[in-house]
């Protein structure tokens, strides 16, 4: 799986520009689903037969999407004036490196240079209208000629291994979800599953909603990225989230409330079966349960997550025994569900 993931993060896939993603996540579902289809934004709905027929009743869904830059307009002097793709804290902009548009253009985020910056202005984050893209034009006709405006720009940064078992990259916090989910569809399941890999989370849950509408499931488990506390400058009392202490199980955030017995029966799996796992007490921001949960009807809905560093920034870490026990949680969720009447 881990080969898999390094694949995935790889590949530049910020909002509404996730075709590169959905390839690979076709190629390999392809592999496995009994039927394949991509709907009209963006989703991959893979559905796979299982030992016991049940229809639709499962939804497994991870999204495949990053934050990233939007190019929104070029300089007399050939600079890409950009907005933000989701949410990205502007102090880890300064000096990045970036590819922009289709061709993937190399770029880097640049600003007033440190030496020119006033006692006033030492004091302060940027503004966002103070950042550009440099992409070495010389003016705006040479920029022009390589970039359009609305063309996205995702961070270059190769996934690697910083030590053993301790990944790093790019949206890490997203695609750890799908190799999971793609990575159990190579299993001959116990009951039929819909796996769906989402876009265009990042800008508001906006795949997720139309895909759950679509399969109208009765039960969805989502799994996603959970940020830690276990880094400097937080209180030890406060550090409930770490990395190396197994699968997040989420109760409540901003959008959702987690179906209760469905919590439950996470929780009472991964004590029973040995996996390691903690509480996700922080209950800022939501994500794709949010918009699943409110569908149609209504779906029971559940989340579970891999505890990561440094969410939407260029080098997201994660533990890969993290990101195993969040496997086995849920395959074993499935077990679990297929025993039900």
């Amino acid at each position: 799986m881990k080969e898999l993931l390094k694949r995935l993060c790889s590949i530049p896939g910020v909002s509404s520009w996730e075709d590169q993603v959905r390839d690979c996540v076709m190629e390999v579902a392809g592999q496995y689903a009994t039927e394949l289809r991509v709907d009209a934004m963006g989703n991959v709905i893979a559905f796979k037969e299982g030992t016991k027929p049940t229809g639709n009743k499962l939804l497994l869904t991870a999204h495949m999407d990053e934050v990233g830059l939007m190019v929104r307009s070029i300089t007399d002097e050939g600079y890409l004036k950009f907005d933000t793709v989701g949410s990205i804290d502007r102090r880890v902009l300064l000096g990045k490196r970036v590819l922009v548009g289709s061709k993937l253009i190399p770029a880097v985020v640049g600003l007033k240079a440190y030496h020119l910056v006033s006692r006033d202005e030492e004091k302060n984050v940027p503004k966002l209208e103070d950042f550009y893209l440099d992409i070495g034009a010389k003016n705006k006709e040479e920029a022009q000629a390589l970039v359009n405006l609305g063309d996205i720009a995702a961070f270059d940064s190769p996934p690697e291994e910083l030590v053993p078992n301790l990944l790093k990259g790019r949206a890490l916090d997203s695609r750890v979800g799908c190799a999971v989910l793609l990575w159990l569809m190579r299993e001959n399941l116990p009951m039929d599953c819909t796996f769906v890999f989402t876009a265009q989370k990042e800008v508001g849950a906006r795949g997720a909603f139309g895909a759950a509408f679509s399969v109208k499931p009765e039960i969805a488990l989502v799994l996603e990225g959970a940020p830690t506390f276990d880094i400097a400058g937080v209180p030890a009392h406060k550090k409930s989230c770490a990395l190396g202490k197994g699968v997040v199980i989420s109760f409540m955030d901003k959008g959702i409330i987690a179906d209760r017995a469905l919590f439950e029966m996470l929780r009472s799996l991964a004590e029973t079966q040995g996996i390691p796992w903690q509480l996700r007490e922080n209950t800022t921001g939501s994500g794709d349960a949010m918009a699943v949960q409110r569908a149609a009807s209504g779906v029971r809905t559940a989340s579970i997550a891999v505890p990561v560093r440094y969410s939407h920034t260029p080098a997201t870490l994660a533990n890969a025994a993290d990101i195993e026990a969040v496997y086995q949680l849920t395959r074993a969720f499935i077990i679990r569900l297929s025993k039900e009447d």
